[in-house]
């Protein structure tokens, strides 16, 4: 098993890029994020391809960015768009949140719950809760055969994001003719996309609360929200008065994390992109080190 090369300072994030993480000292906290900012400056020296953007939600402040305006995949994560999308609908009439869609079974995308269950079928807001909380692939796709790709692209667009668009279908396999990813997306979009979300202005304040509600169901806690201590399954009933919704988006050589985390001192949107050469287990754990990195920084910044 290969060990991932130590990096050198010859080619840092800050030095390569010219921008690197900045820190926005007004807005910060009892959290300095010198840890994040370390471990992330040395996986772009090991060659990883790093977005950050985290945002304080009360001064509407940056408190720490690097590179937030580059767009990358996403994967998983570009089911926010869709459930945004099939939201709306549901709000204004136009869809049927009980009407009943059955399972492909092409099986063009295999990952999820709901080819493991018996019924062959499930309405339309099931299915919403399915790929919002485990992330599932053919309840998204069945969503997304629904109200078609273009509707989603429109919505992105009519929100305002430039750097996030919804490409494709979940594929298993990927071949030449098929887009190269499900999904794109900056950071800093992604941070302001959760910001709206739980400030009731992502589309409107009945959609922004269906689909938060829809992300508090999520049961990834493993990258950043790691350090949360939040039971994956009961985000809401957390005794230390953490209020907190996220999403993942994982793929060979991708690992992205955007939510928001608020407690007693403050609350903050935050959203981290990692594009890595997946050669070896250890090149994996240094990537998801890093989250569990800006984790604990967001934990001290706001309890």
């Amino acid at each position: 098993m290969g060990v991932p090369p130590e990096p050198t300072r010859e080619s840092s994030l800050r030095s390569s890029r010219g921008t690197g993480l900045r820190r926005s000292r007004r807005a910060a906290g009892s959290s300095s994020f010198a840890s994040t900012m370390r471990a992330l400056d040395d996986l772009a020296l090991a060659g990883a391809r790093v977005s950050l953007h985290v945002a304080d939600l009360d001064r509407d402040a940056v408190v720490l960015a690097g590179d937030d305006f580059v767009t990358h995949p996403v994967a998983g994560l570009g089911v926010v768009p869709l459930l945004i999308e099939v939201a709306a609908r549901f709000d204004d009439g136009s869809l049927d949140p009980l009407e009943i869609v059955e399972r492909e079974t092409d099986g063009s995308a295999t990952t999820g719950i709901w080819q493991h269950l018996k019924a062959p079928a499930l309405p339309l807001v099931d299915l919403a809760v399915l790929a919002a909380a485990t992330g599932d692939e053919p309840a998204a796709n069945a969503l997304l055969a629904r109200v078609g790709l273009e509707a989603v692209r429109s919505r992105v667009e009519g929100m305002g994001l430039e750097h996030t668009a919804l490409l494709d279908w979940f594929r298993d396999h990927r071949g030449p003719d098929d887009a190269p990813h499900f999904a794109l997306a900056s950071a800093r979009e992604l941070a302001g996309l959760f910001a709206a979300l739980v400030n009731g202005k992502a589309v409107s304040a009945a959609v922004s609360a269906q689909v938060a509600e829809w992300l508090s169901l999520h049961h990834d806690l493993s990258l950043v929200a790691a350090e949360t201590g939040l039971d994956p399954f009961d985000h809401d009933n957390d005794a230390h008065g953490l209020l907190f919704i996220n999403k993942t988006g994982r793929d060979d050589g991708i690992r992205v994390e955007a939510g928001v985390l608020a407690g007693p001192r403050a609350g903050l949107s935050y959203a981290l992109i990692v594009c890595f050469d997946d050669l070896s287990v250890m090149h994996r754990l240094r990537v998801h080190s890093a989250f569990h990195t800006l984790g604990v920084d967001l934990m001290e910044h706001v309890h």
